[in-house]
């Protein structure tokens, strides 16, 4: 009886002992856990917004229009109005023409309205339309907002830029520089002014105190300086006092650099102080660059009532 026992212990031990083994390997292992998604920076999230910028901004045909097509337009008018005619009755600008002339301002005015004409409109029909308090309760910051509005304005003026330029040469004949140190110039003050109004028309955007007031109040803040700088009418035949005043603003500065590119050398005699004046113009706009973005941060908000 004894070993009988004991046969039947060691029996059921070793019945056990695989038993056991095999729970053990069918235990389920415990989930790894899953690496945290890593957080998405200001700069980030401002890259992204860009390409969601750009496809609302093409989606309205009016501002299409009226933004981005109305510079080439306006030149096309202009040049074809004044077709052949010099600016100047002086043998100095012989080979000046007035088509010249306004593909420079036209090339200012195309910053002008992208940058501060466009986002003070739009930024400030948002807000009153309840379009940035969704965005305020999102994870965005104002600053990757700014990114996008501001990428957005540099892409289209590329754009527009090209497409004057292009026109001017196709169209009415218009010799481009061949000078290296003219195009980098032509770089450096174009991105200098994109970023300028860009900066003045997210700052703008907090005066309007409805969607419907919003144009009331930007148009005549866009279309005053077009008069005071020499877009649509020659800047040299301004009074005196009224080309000091608008050289304060950057606007002025602005055309004055595209006139520097697109015209000669000896234009610059036409010009306040007889010079084209890059140093104070590249200052002007680095100025107003600043009361911009700074003016921005004090005052943006993505509703009327919350910060």
């Amino acid at each position: 009886m004894t070993q009988i026992s004991a046969l039947g212990t060691a029996g059921d031990s070793t019945q056990d002992a695989p038993t056991s083994g095999l729970r053990a390997a069918g235990r389920p292992s415990k989930p790894k856990p899953k690496p945290k998604p890593k957080p998405k920076t200001t700069i980030g999230n401002g890259l992204r917004r860009i390409s969601f910028e750009l496809r609302g901004y093409f989606r309205q045909t009016d501002q299409v229009f009226f933004v981005f097509l109305f510079p080439l337009v306006m030149f096309a008018l202009f040049a074809s109005i004044f077709s052949g005619e010099t600016v100047v009755d002086d043998p100095r600008f012989a080979d000046v023409t007035m088509s010249q002339y306004y593909l420079t301002g036209m090339l200012a005015m195309a910053i002008l309205l992208s940058g501060m004409q466009f986002l003070g409109i739009d930024i400030a029909t948002e807000k009153h339309e309840g379009g940035l308090a969704r965005l305020g309760a999102t994870p965005l910051s104002p600053v990757s907002f700014f990114i996008g509005k501001i990428g957005l304005v540099l892409l289209t003026c590329t754009v527009q830029l090209a497409l004057l330029m292009a026109l001017a040469v196709i169209a009415f004949d218009i010799t481009l520089p061949d000078s290296g140190e003219l195009w980098t110039r032509f770089a450096w003050l174009s991105i200098l002014g994109i970023f300028c109004f860009a900066a003045l028309g997210i700052a703008i955007s907090a005066i309007p105190r409805s969607a419907r007031s919003a144009s009331a109040i930007v148009l005549p803040l866009v279309l005053v300086p077009q008069f005071l700088s020499g877009i649509y009418v020659q800047f040299s035949v301004l009074p005196e006092w009224m080309q000091q005043v608008s050289n304060l603003f950057p606007l002025a500065g602005l055309v004055r650099g595209m006139r520097s590119v697109f015209l000669p050398d000896a234009f610059a005699a036409a010009e306040v102080g007889g010079t084209w004046g890059l140093g104070d113009a590249a200052i002007t706009l680095g100025v107003w660059t600043v009361i911009g973005l700074v003016a921005s941060l004090l005052t943006f908000r993505w509703s009327r009532g919350r910060n």
